[in-house]
């Protein structure tokens, strides 16, 4: 393993990065036994500075990180845990610790928009889960493919209307509703949209590679 840079106390701070979304989650400090344990056991492991302990997030809450990787920076003296969150990572109910800004108000633990994508799948899977009743979600969960596969044709036609409209907020409101229908289909079917990406993905290398050795 690399060999990184621990403090005079054994300690190396530890930036928890949601491995989806790319929210920052909290900092936490590990030693080099709470690290093995975090690699071994695929649970995110830290060393409690107060408590002079090793504890394991979510122990006691039950919203623990489930470990994807482990990065260090340049100096090997910090490390950059990317994790999969159970439930919301601070204590105070908060998805992340850093969601106060230095004024003091609340902020978004997600700055980048398109961190969206994950959080409205993880709350699809939560209603897939729950069902609560009155839900739209659940409505059409329970009805199932036909029902959600029609709603996705009639979604993708006002779609087509709006664009043929020119208006952009119709196009904007259309073209939502259209991904959230996509969204509920690929919770029926067991698909997370993280696949979609992937693919999309390998094409554009593909494409590009083509492109650059034509033939």
């Amino acid at each position: 393993m690399l060999s990184l840079n621990f403090d005079s106390a054994g300690l190396i701070p530890a930036i928890v990065q949601h491995a989806r979304t790319g929210e920052v989650l909290m900092l936490g400090y590990m030693n080099a036994q709470s690290l093995q344990i975090t690699q071994a056991s695929g649970q995110v492991t830290f060393w409690s500075r107060s408590r002079q302990e090793l504890w394991t997030k979510g122990a006691t809450s039950g919203n623990g990180l489930q470990f994807i990787s482990a990065r260090a920076d340049c100096d090997r003296d910090a490390l950059l845990i990317l994790a999969e969150p159970a439930g919301p990572t601070c204590h105070t109910g908060d998805r992340s610790c850093f969601a106060t800004s230095l004024a003091g108000q609340p902020t978004s633990a997600a700055p980048v928009p398109a961190s969206f994508s994950a959080q409205l799948h993880d709350l699809l899977l939560e209603r897939s889960r729950s069902r609560p009743a009155g839900s739209y979600t659940t409505y059409l969960l329970e009805k199932g493919v036909d029902k959600i596969g029609k709603k996705i044709g009639e979604e993708a036609a006002e779609v087509i209307i709006a664009a043929k409209n020119a208006d952009p907020d119709e196009l904007r409101n259309e073209a939502s509703d259209l991904i959230y229908h996509l969204y509920v289909l690929l919770v029926n079917q067991g698909l997370a949209p993280d696949a979609i990406w992937q693919t999309l993905a390998e094409r554009h290398s593909s494409t590009t590679a083509d492109e650059a050795n034509p033939t």
